[in-house]
């Protein structure tokens, strides 16, 4: 063959070139040699402390806080020639009263009453539904309503609501509730529970009591009291939370009706509001004078709209009735009431006064939260009433004559409400379309301002607790309107407690 693979032995060759250059070489690093360098223009070569400090003596004292000198013998001469001057004026100001009631205030002053907020629900409107109750939760930041009917005729069967806004909350709608719960029956009354921010419990006009829970979107009925034989006749008008004694208990709820029932309610784990006590207001309890036409003999009940507690004796009460008069009444009560067929309750008849008779019904009670001690440990507490005599009442709980009658509207009075606030403040929802404030401290025969919300009536309004510069009321238009008080109406006055025993103290004269 010509071609054949053949493999030759390599050369190997030494390279110099790295060791004739390391060899060559001096030593390199990858720093510059030393570079000298001198201050000029802008520095000193030398430094020294010049004007602004001193140097430390060495026999100065370490601490500069020396020891004072005191002339002990002059000082005691000067608190004794002293002494009784003081002393006259430290007892002046411990018997001053220029400071009752003051509290220091660090929020901005506000001098004008201001509506923050204008809610509504589009589709209760459509269906010409009133607002029938209002409530703020236990945070103060939300606010529910419920919508249903108050004019004459048989809306048992139409569907209503109950909306809740949270007003803190960023990009408010007040077109577009935060929740809307969809009720098969006119919606009387609601009352958010005070402890719990999303309990909510509801009269019907059915006659039917719910709780919902509005944590729960889905299915936000938590109990219900169903219709039995415990149940309300007749529409439910208030609904009030108590505490209750029992630990982890929610409380007690108390539902009042014009079929003359007062009935408490616990819950039970099934879903159900179970009957836990009952009583009823007859009319041989009510004066004759005051008691309607349909009610004239026997141990017929007597329509109640409105309940309103003692704060300060949890056994006592004031109730409103249709009757045209309010009642006080006691838990204590023994005698029974009515006979209650088929009811696993026995009714119990609590009246204990009637106060005078006013020009129609009562719509509306109102206890102070605030009272004075008399005599004998008695606790001479005071109430609001009015009615559709469109006037305010305020009484004692120990007489029978209303203390101050007070005409502010012409035509119905729907509710009024304590200020939470100020011992002398209250205010009242008027069928003329006005929530009028009135000022005790001010004037005692007109409203100290009226706020405008609508040509219908103002059917509710609330204070807000946690927040007093807040105040809402609700209308037949279906519109809830949300103000912010000035200090005036927030603020209480140095002798603005005095001026509230002084009208309890007349009803020991």
């Amino acid at each position: 063959a010509m071609f054949g693979d053949h493999t030759a032995p390599g050369a190997n060759l030494e390279s110099l070139w790295r060791s004739g250059r390391g060899a060559a070489g001096a030593a390199k690093s990858c720093q510059t040699g030393k570079i000298s360098t001198a201050e000029a223009a802008v520095q000193a070569h030398t430094a020294r402390d010049a004007a602004v400090q001193t140097d430390q003596s060495r026999d100065a004292v370490p601490d500069f806080q020396q020891e004072a000198q005191v002339d002990y013998g002059s000082l005691l001469a000067f608190l004794q020639r002293v002494e009784d001057a003081v002393i006259k004026e430290l007892n002046k100001n411990w018997k001053s009263r220029a400071f009752d009631g003051f509290e220091v205030n660090w929020t901005d002053q506000n001098e004008t009453v201001l509506c923050l907020h204008t809610l509504s629900y589009p589709k209760a409107q459509g269906q010409n539904l009133h607002v029938t109750s209002i409530s703020w939760n236990a945070t103060g930041s939300v606010i529910a309503c419920s919508y249903g009917r108050l004019d004459d005729g048989d809306w048992s069967t139409e569907k209503s609501y109950v909306c809740t806004w949270n007003l803190d909350r960023r990009g408010l709608n007040p077109q577009r509730p935060d929740l809307v719960v969809d009720v098969p029956s006119s919606v009387m009354c609601l009352a958010f529970h005070p402890s719990q921010p999303s309990l909510i419990a509801g009269g019907l006009f059915t006659g039917e009591v719910v709780v919902w829970d509005t944590s729960r979107r889905e299915d936000p009925v938590l109990w219900r009291t169903g219709m039995t034989d415990d149940t309300h006749t007749d529409p439910v008008y208030q609904v009030i939370w108590v505490p209750d004694a029992e630990p982890g208990a929610y409380g007690r709820l108390w539902s009042v009706s014009t079929d003359g029932k007062i009935l408490v309610w616990r819950e039970e784990r099934d879903g159900r509001l179970s009957l836990t006590t009952g009583f009823a207001v007859v009319a041989q309890q009510v004066p004759r004078s005051t008691r309607l036409k349909k009610f004239t003999w026997g141990e017929a009940a007597v329509g109640i709209t409105s309940l309103s507690f003692s704060p300060f004796d949890p056994c006592v009460f004031v109730v409103g009735v249709e009757g045209g008069c309010s009642l006080r009444c006691s838990m204590a009560a023994e005698a029974l009431a009515l006979p209650h067929p088929g009811g696993s309750v026995p009714l119990r008849a609590p009246a204990e006064l009637a106060f005078s008779p006013q020009g129609g019904p009562v719509y509306s009670v109102s206890c102070s939260p605030f009272h004075r001690q008399v005599p004998r440990g008695h606790t001479a507490n005071l109430f609001l009433s009015c009615g559709t005599d469109g006037q305010v009442h305020l009484h004692s709980l120990l007489q029978v004559d209303p203390l101050l009658s007070l005409q502010l509207s012409k035509q119905y009075l729907f509710c009024v409400r304590w200020s939470p606030v100020r011992p002398l403040l209250f205010a009242a929802a008027s069928g003329e379309g006005s929530v009028h404030l009135v000022d005790l401290e001010k004037s005692s025969q007109k409203a100290a301002l009226s706020l405008a919300l609508g040509e219908g009536p103002v059917y509710c309004l609330e204070f807000n607790s946690r927040q007093p510069r807040l105040l809402a009321a609700g209308d037949a238009a279906g519109t809830v309107a949300v103000w912010q008080l000035s200090s005036d109406f927030t603020e209480q006055r140095p002798r603005e407690m005095a001026r509230l025993e002084q009208l309890a103290s007349e009803t020991m004269d």
